[in-house]
């Protein structure tokens, strides 16, 4: 289960390639973008007049409507948002927005759950603290796609309440319900045309504002000329896109891409500017790796081991000041979930190798699926121990840690080819009564189950996992751009692919060629150092998380990047496996 990829070669289509180079696109990234299902060159505008319009999503109409009518009217709208990064970036921007677009400062709130206290989503106990803003309208964001008694709750209280959410619904048999809501703005829901389904809350809240910012021009509040520039959110809406891990399709692609360039010329917002500062990373060559491995994980610890209530302020401020000491305490409180989560992981891994060796003796094959508890375990970070596991066996795996109420609380993680959402959405019908609450998507979800069931839950989901995986979905496949020629291994190649938006299902590109080790040590104690010859030229290698030694002849996996040492720029290859 530890072994290495099978490492697979892309195929682009060669007349795709031809359409590509012949619109200008170089060579290299025609290859590239052929590889990843670009056909025509028109897919590679990322101008904001490309997005898709927003009278697509079903019912934006109408939260447009009752957004304009409670502006007008001076209503009190209180956001009720998520405790992870999409969800901070979601409230962010709707705040942010709404208060572009007319609304009266003292008519915005917003509440945040905690993990802990109040669970996923609007519960009819953040109903109640909501209560506590005066509100009449609740806005969701991330999040109320499934909150059936939440949404009843608010609406028995005479509140209006919009959901802007981007999650499945809930199933109940085999039927779709959802909450009684005044209005709701989900691509996923039933009856919803939207040509991409793979929006991120923040994007779902965003597209809402260019709908309300429509209606009142209609309304005659502004002028196409003199309206609201929303252009200006595009750095948050970049942010929770790629750290939601959401599909970036084109129109998604498109987003990210606006809101890096607004970044590097300086156009961000005084939080994401201190993020990047805390994070040591330069904002003027910002990626999107940047959103994924820097800054989203800051925000995302405030969720798991705080109050995500920081984050989100610090997205909000316009003090330079505050929003430092703000990133400051993020930063903090990501390196205490570092130590955490490396405990966790510590003891999972422990627990893992017990099993593999117990299935060893058995002469059993590697279990389909992993569910693994521990009373020890922090439930902010359940959800990054699943994802190490996940990567390391290759196996879809579940976390828990014994929540407040007594409850398990459990995050999943998935691998290509089975639909973590609709598994469980099995054992709930196998096994009526196991799962107390469950939702999420194909690659996550979450669930909650009381301790005596945690057996019961764990050969359920094995018996799914049993019958839906066959022996080439449980094997691990790298996909590779094939062989990087000299001409392309060069500083400027590499900030050329830098400067691209790359990630879930666009992925950044990896290619594989036959070197020649001439040097390899350990450094660090758990990452090689390797110098190899390629295409007749010496290179710097870097093969992180691996200790044995390499051929001397060897087939190498591996992305580029910029290795800076003494002021000096050098492209170094990144090895993700060999084949």
């Amino acid at each position: 289960m530890t072994s290495g990829p099978t490492i697979t070669l892309r195929n682009p289509p060669p007349r795709a390639v031809w359409a590509l180079e012949q619109a200008g696109v170089p060579p290299l990234l025609a290859r590239l973008f052929a590889g990843r299902g670009v056909r025509a060159p028109d897919e590679l505008d990322d101008a904001l007049a490309r997005l898709l319009p927003p009278a697509g999503l079903l019912g934006i109409e109408a939260a447009a409507t009752l957004l304009a009518d409670a502006i007008a009217r001076r209503q009190r709208i209180c956001v009720v948002a998520d405790y992870d990064c999409d969800g901070a970036t979601a409230c962010a921007v709707a705040l942010r927005g709404l208060r572009l677009l007319g609304a009266a400062h003292d008519t915005l709130a917003y509440v945040v759950p905690d993990r802990a206290v109040h669970g996923y989503g609007l519960t009819p106990a953040i109903v109640d603290l909501a209560m506590q803003q005066r509100p009449d309208v609740l806005l969701t964001v991330d999040n109320g796609i499934a909150s059936i008694d939440g949404v009843a709750h608010a609406r028995a209280l005479g509140l209006a309440v919009l959901v802007t959410d981007h999650h499945l619904p809930a199933l109940f048999g085999d039927e779709v319900r959802l909450p009684d809501a005044n209005v709701i703005v989900n691509p996923n829901q039933p009856g919803c045309s939207f040509e991409s389904k793979n929006l991120a809350g923040v994007g779902v809240m965003f597209y809402v504002l260019l709908a309300l910012r429509g209606e009142l021009r209609e309304r005659g509040v502004f002028t196409a000329a003199a309206q609201p520039r929303l252009d200006t959110l595009l750095d948050l809406v970049a942010l929770g896109t790629v750290a939601d891990v959401v599909r970036l399709d084109a129109n998604n692609r498109r987003l990210v891409a606006q809101g890096l360039r607004r970044i590097r010329t300086g156009q961000l917002q005084p939080g994401v500017a201190a993020l990047f500062s805390a994070a040591g990373r330069d904002a003027r060559r910002a990626s999107a790796f940047d959103f994924g491995f820097a800054l989203g994980p800051r925000i995302n610890a405030a969720g798991r081991l705080s109050d995500m209530t920081l984050g989100i302020e610090c997205l909000l401020t316009d003090d330079a000041g505050r929003a430092h000491d703000l990133a400051k305490q993020l930063d903090a409180i990501n390196r205490e979930r570092r130590v955490v989560e490396a405990g966790m992981r510590e003891q999972a891994e422990a627990w893992l190798d017990g099993v593999m060796a117990q299935q060893a003796l058995a002469s059993a094959g590697a279990p389909a699926a992993l569910a693994v508890f521990d009373a020890g375990f922090h439930e902010g970070v359940v959800g990054i121990v699943a994802s190490r596991l996940k990567d390391r066996v290759h196996r879809p795996t579940f976390v828990f840690a014994r929540g407040q109420d007594g409850l398990l609380k459990g995050s999943g993680r998935s691998i290509p080819g089975f639909h973590l959402r609709d598994a469980l959405d099995l054992v709930s019908k196998r096994e009526p009564g196991v799962l107390k609450r469950f939702g999420g998507h194909a690659m996550a979800a979450g669930c909650t189950i009381e301790e005596a069931h945690f057996a019961a839950f764990d050969a359920a989901l094995q018996k799914v996992a049993s019958e839906w995986l066959d022996a080439a979905t449980l094997s691990r496949t790298l996909l590779s751009d094939g062989p990087l020629g000299a001409e392309n291994f060069t500083t400027d190649t590499v900030r050329a692919l830098d400067a691209l938006v790359w990630g879930q299902a666009f992925e950044a590109p990896v290619f594989i060629d036959e070197v020649q080790v001439v040097s390899q040590r350990l450094v660090g104690e758990k990452h090689m150092k390797l110098s190899v010859r390629h295409a007749g030229a010496l290179r710097d290698a870097i093969w992180f998380g691996h200790i044995e030694p390499v051929a001397a002849t060897v087939r190498l996996a591996y992305r580029l990047s910029l290795d800076e040492y003494n002021g000096r720029e050098r492209v170094q290859m990144v090895v993700e496996a060999q084949g």
